[in-house]
């Protein structure tokens, strides 16, 4: 087992299918951009292969499943399969949900219990302006679908000065209304982000967006498990919500997560543009190719931060959020 002198080591690896999606969101890409897949991406099976690899060479548990948007990758269907056999602790996945009531068939019967679905508004009309694409009302009947189904549903939300903060609350009480936990993250310095106005502009923190929710509602501070991202917050007979708050309260101190990108690459940390190709690996025998990706870990845990996030320009999109 690799560890760092934190005691951090890799549990959580998350897998961008693709780097290509049908939003163009301005806290992702900049001028509307729509991202597109990359030339080289890893087939199905390369990608399933380097998550057996993974799984035995860093005692990876968790795996979510991310983009771009994993739902309009071809890959999708048979590699959530392959990936619901593996000896994991958890599955998961994350979508804008554009596509998640034409896929719901396909994810339920999986076997996979629990999605997060990007959304930041419940405004037709500013949905379509932060997306830049997509149909709000499809994106709410996938939710309805997936939860009809028995899977346990989270939103992400990204508020923003200027575009979505008056959404704050109403978000938060169609997610209390559905038993959805509603988590607010906190926009991140990152790709176009981390050289311009905007970021400053539009960056809204913690402490701003526990003041407006604590105006409508009492909470407390709630158990969230060692290395999650979230903060999480109870309303008392009523639900739950949290906080990812990568500037407010820094996690990188007990970070264990592992990304992969849709062209095998492994990136040890989001603020960090240091990645480790492995595509070279997976065709090896199991015991060369293990042997050069614990090199490969090695050198992708060291990447990590001590205390906090600094930004990068990396795009995160295309190393799976």
């Amino acid at each position: 087992m690799i560890v760092d002198a934190q005691g951090r080591r890799f549990r959580n690896l998350r897998v961008s299918l693709t780097a290509a999606c049908n939003y163009a969101c301005g806290y992702c890409v900049p001028n509307g951009k729509r991202l597109i897949a990359a030339e080289d991406e890893l087939t199905g099976d390369q990608m399933f292969r380097a998550v057996e690899l993974l799984i035995a060479a860093a005692g990876v548990e968790k795996i979510r499943i991310t983009g771009g948007e994993p739902l309009i990758s071809p890959k999708f269907d048979t590699f959530l399969t392959g990936v619901m056999g593996l000896a994991l602790n958890d599955v998961s996945l994350t979508t804008n949900g554009q596509f998640l009531e034409a896929k719901a068939d396909v994810i339920v019967a999986s076997g996979i219990r629990r999605i997060n679905v990007s959304l930041d508004t419940l405004n037709p009309l500013s949905f379509r302006h932060i997306a830049r694409s997509g149909d709000l009302d499809t994106v709410l009947r996938g939710i309805e679908a997936v939860q009809a189904a028995g899977l346990r549903v989270k939103i992400n939300m990204v508020p923003m000065r200027g575009e979505n903060l008056d959404q704050l609350l109403p978000m938060l009480q169609f997610c209390l209304e559905r038993d959805i936990e509603l988590r607010y993250i906190e926009l991140m310095n990152m790709g176009h982000l981390k050289h311009g106005a905007q970021y400053q502009q539009q960056f809204v923190g913690r402490d701003e967006i526990l003041e407006c929710i604590g105006q409508t509602y009492e909470f407390s501070r709630t158990h969230a498990a060692y290395d999650s991202t979230s903060v999480r917050y109870e309303i008392p007979g009523h639900g739950v919500f949290g906080i990812i708050a990568n500037e407010s309260e820094p996690f990188c101190s007990a970070c264990t997560r592992l990304r992969l990108s849709s062209n095998g690459y492994l990136y040890g940390c989001l603020s960090s543009t240091h990645r480790h190709f492995i595509g070279d690996i997976l065709d090896l025998p199991d015991h060369l190719a293990l042997a050069r990706l614990q090199g490969v870990l090695v050198n992708a845990l060291a990447d990590k931060q001590s205390l906090q996030f600094r930004g990068e320009v990396t795009v995160m999109k295309f190393i799976g959020g």
